[in-house]
């Protein structure tokens, strides 16, 4: 089920909700604008996400979207996928560490300045769409299949290859074809539940 509010996701989190509520309390204390995104709370200035914060089961986290363009602030900010993530920092939190609201405002306070400014790491994206083997069988078997495909923008269409293609195992590509299938034929993204907030 998807959380609906911030409070709801504290409530969902309960081993970690002294930690959210102090974080949340610092993000409270700025111009940002609190929403659910990708079932966490987040914050944005003027519709562009800055920070949001999560717990996970070891450590709960302050991130920061542009997090790799900090210069001043940057003795607590961690990689969450180094060589894969390219802007996303984070600060961790594991049980007992104390979060310092006067330490974290200052990084918080440089994000926001950063995306007044317009600075942002703008994603690398390959132009050259790559449909898989499966998919190109499926459309093979369903011509109106691939036709509901052919109209999906060039993004949702890399979207659903590369769903596919990323999948180790052929009964997952399968099962994950099976489940695009529909999707692709109402003319949905595969993350369109997840681009508003």
């Amino acid at each position: 089920m998807a959380v609906k509010s911030v409070e709801e996701y504290i409530e969902t989190h309960p081993s970690w909700r002294k930690e959210l509520e102090s974080l949340r309390a610092i993000m409270q204390n700025t111009e940002l604008e609190e929403c659910i995104k990708w079932g966490a709370p987040v914050y944005a200035l003027q519709g562009k996400y800055v920070t949001g914060i999560a717990a996970f089961k070891n450590h709960c986290a302050l991130w920061f979207f542009n997090g790799a363009l900090l210069k001043e602030n940057t003795i607590l900010l961690h990689n969450a996928q180094e060589g894969k993530t390219k802007a996303l920092r984070q600060i961790r939190f594991e049980k007992g560490d104390k979060i310092e609201p006067e330490i974290l405002q200052k990084y918080v306070v440089e994000s926001i300045e950063n995306q007044r400014e317009g600075k942002e790491i703008k994603p690398v994206t390959s132009n050259k769409l790559v449909v898989p083997s499966e998919l190109k069988a499926a459309f093979k078997e369903d011509k109106d299949l691939e036709k509901s495909f052919q109209q999906l923008t060039k993004g949702k269409q890399r979207e659903y290859a590369d769903y596919i293609a990323e999948a180790k195992r052929e009964s997952t590509k399968q099962s994950r074809l099976e489940k695009i299938k529909p999707m692709i034929n109402k003319g949905q993204g595969l993350h369109d539940k997840y681009k508003s907030c």
